[in-house]
């Protein structure tokens, strides 16, 4: 079943074509990524999914984006909402300058959530879902900033989860970190999407090979190959797909 799907999506940041008549649908409860060389719009593409391009200024959009066959990008959308829905990991982690504890539970306060009882279980659901409960469950009051970097990470995917959305965006997520952290970060996305929709952006190919279903590949703005992941990667239709993964360009 589709939960997102883009049909003749366009995007300028003022006068550049960012992204041309991308159409994509997006499986439920499956990892989806996206590849291509840098600057080939997959980050536009994951940020035009929850309307975090709206904060850029010079920012045009045509096309149709659809959450669960409703188009987001119409004036009764509530960004809020459509946010809490559909969280976003960054590339860097970026935990705010607070309490672990704090960090998770951020989220369920600005939706009104209050209740010490109720915030200190979530909290704990939130951070196991992110395999992360047992590393820091005696530590909740310290500073996030005193994690190390992977942890930092899953800390940023807890504090997703703790507003229970219903997909998950990440924009190269286990870039900055080293390969043990990597690998628990991949782990962790096999747990995810028995629960989760995800869709990543990665510059890692075998990192998509490895975790992803479906893999839609980029080019100059464009989706030139979107399939399942194998089929891409065995038997690319395209030229340029093939060029790609087998490293002549990018």
């Amino acid at each position: 079943m589709n939960i997102i799907s883009s049909k003749n999506l366009n995007l300028y940041y003022d006068t550049f074509h960012a992204l041309k008549d991308i159409d994509m649908d997006i499986t439920q409860r499956e990892i989806t990524a996206l590849i291509g060389p840098s600057g080939c719009g997959k980050s536009t593409f994951l940020r035009t999914l929850n309307r975090l391009n709206d904060l850029v200024n010079g920012v045009t959009i045509t096309g149709s984006v659809t959450y669960h066959g409703k188009e987001i990008y119409s004036n009764d959308t509530d960004v809020t909402e459509l946010r809490k829905n559909i969280g976003m990991v960054f590339q860097k982690p970026n935990p705010f300058p607070m309490s672990i504890f704090d960090n998770v539970a951020y989220g369920p306060r600005l939706h009104g959530s209050k209740s010490k009882a109720y915030l200190e279980e979530l909290v704990e659901r939130s951070l196991q879902g992110a395999a992360l409960w047992g590393e820091v469950k005696d530590r909740l009051k310290k500073s996030a900033l005193s994690l190390s970097g992977g942890q930092q990470q899953r800390l940023c995917i807890a504090r997703a989860l703790s507003v229970s959305p219903d997909v998950l965006l990440m924009d190269e997520p286990a870039s900055a970190l080293d390969p043990a952290s990597t690998m628990k970060i991949e782990e962790l996305l096999f747990e995810l999407k028995k629960n989760y929709t995800v869709v990543i952006v990665t510059h890692n190919m075998q990192q998509a090979t490895r975790i992803s279903d479906k893999t839609a590949f980029f080019l100059l703005g464009e989706i030139i190959e979107y399939s399942n992941t194998r089929e891409l990667f065995t038997n690319p239709r395209d030229k340029r797909t093939e060029n790609y993964i087998t490293g002549r360009f990018g």
